[in-house]
């Protein structure tokens, strides 16, 4: 079953109620009620929200990721579940054995799939143009030694905005960058989400590891998944003639979960798409297989 997407806005009281989650809008006298057991993701945007002790458990117990956002409107914190997964002892000690060799082995074929997907979105902009990206995500060697990621995304960031003037991809810099940000915090999420549920630490990353990044492994394992973000930013900019995060971009922006995506030549939502690549991900910690399934953009 598709996990939905809940976003509040406006000042609210958010309780539980016999198994479902009760919403009082401050604004108005009826209250509306969603099965918890539906919701995958929930984005808090207003501080006039109260949220009861009961629901947080309720939501936690069903692997539902609770995202908050600051005073900029900009996810800024995440509730994720501590325990999502019966043998998650045994998963944590398959991934802290992890070979280095082989964690490399899996950030070449994160990094590949990335620039391929790049390449597809930029494609989509510019044209034949976009071929040398294909040729720079073969040319990905294990771990990734020759950065080549950082090449390919100077010339992809480049590119593709080509009717905004000397586009730069930077996280406080003009629009559409506020849009990208929050359609990767969501993806964040996402990612966050299925792995706590595959049971793995979302900490331990396979190339990321700031010592401050409490999710380098789902910053690790997002990556291919974010040029489907850019794509819907780019349909945003087509469509809405605006600068600002509006509650219209963000709505548009709420539907990353449900994304139609391919993926070990199925087709899937996101959300679902993200499950089956964590999934893989442990087989490999697991010695069971060497390749973790991304999904291939068309």
């Amino acid at each position: 079953m598709i996990k939905r997407t809940l976003y509040f806005g406006n000042p609210a009281y958010l309780s539980l109620k016999l198994e479902q989650l009760s919403v009082k809008l401050v604004s108005e006298d009826s209250v509306k009620t969603v099965p918890v057991e539906d919701i995958g993701v929930i984005v808090l945007d207003n501080p006039q929200i109260t949220m009861s002790n009961a629901l947080m458990e309720k939501l936690v117990e069903n692997n539902c990721a609770v995202i908050t956002c600051n005073s900029k409107h900009m996810p800024s914190g995440m509730l994720l579940a501590l325990q999502s997964n019966t043998v998650q002892n045994e998963r944590y000690r398959d991934q802290l054995d992890a070979s280095l060799p082989l964690q490399k082995q899996l950030w070449q074929q994160t990094i590949q799939q990335k620039i391929r997907n790049q390449a597809v979105v930029l494609s989509s902009v510019i044209g034949d143009d976009a071929k040398c990206m294909f040729v720079w995500a073969d040319s990905v060697k294990s771990g990734d030694s020759e950065n080549v990621e950082a090449r390919a995304a100077a010339y992809y960031w480049k590119n593709v905005f080509p009717h905004i003037d000397c586009f730069t991809r930077e996280r406080e810099g003009d629009a559409p960058n506020c849009f990208l940000n929050y359609g990767y915090a969501i993806l964040r999420g996402v990612v966050a989400r299925a792995l706590v549920a595959t049971g793995l630490l979302p900490t331990l990353g396979i190339h990321h590891h700031n010592r401050y990044n409490a999710y380098c492994l789902a910053d690790d394992i997002m990556e291919p998944y974010r040029p489907y973000v850019d794509q819907l930013v780019i349909e945003i900019v087509k469509e809405f003639d605006s600068k600002e995060l509006t509650k219209e971009i963000k709505i548009k922006l709420l539907e990353i979960p449900v994304l139609d995506v391919l993926i070990d030549g199925k087709r899937s939502p996101l959300m679902t798409a993200v499950s089956v690549t964590t999934a893989s991900l442990y087989k490999c910690f697991a010695r069971e297989s060497r390749k973790i399934l991304y999904p291939e953009m068309e």
